[in-house]
């Protein structure tokens, strides 16, 4: 069974799997139209990169007698994260942007 607070460090604003959603959107919708544009097309481009790391950390993983590439697996989960906080902000489950607009973490 899946550990229930497995993305807390993504999502921490998020206590006990509850979102807190924006009563209101701050934001002028015009701007965060042209922003959601453009985290789509970054959404596109970080499935490709998933895609390729994929690949490249099985074919790494067979290489090496089923070890994972440890630079490649945290690769993954900040892509994953950030996947993780593009999506809220699609959503308009949050009014925070993600990479470029705030730090990579």
């Amino acid at each position: 069974m899946a550990n229930p607070n497995e993305f807390d460090d993504v999502m921490p604003d998020l206590p006990e799997a509850e979102p807190r959603l924006p009563k209101k959107i701050e934001e002028n919708m015009w701007s965060r139209l042209i922003h959601m544009i453009l985290i789509a097309i970054m959404l596109s481009f970080a499935q490709t990169i998933l895609t390729l790391i994929t690949v490249v950390q099985f074919l790494l993983t067979l290489i090496n007698q089923n070890e994972p590439n440890a630079r490649i697996a945290d690769f993954g989960i900040d892509l994953g994260t950030w996947i993780a906080k593009a999506a809220r902000y699609q959503a308009m489950a949050s009014e925070e942007k993600p990479w470029p607009w705030t730090p990579w973490e």
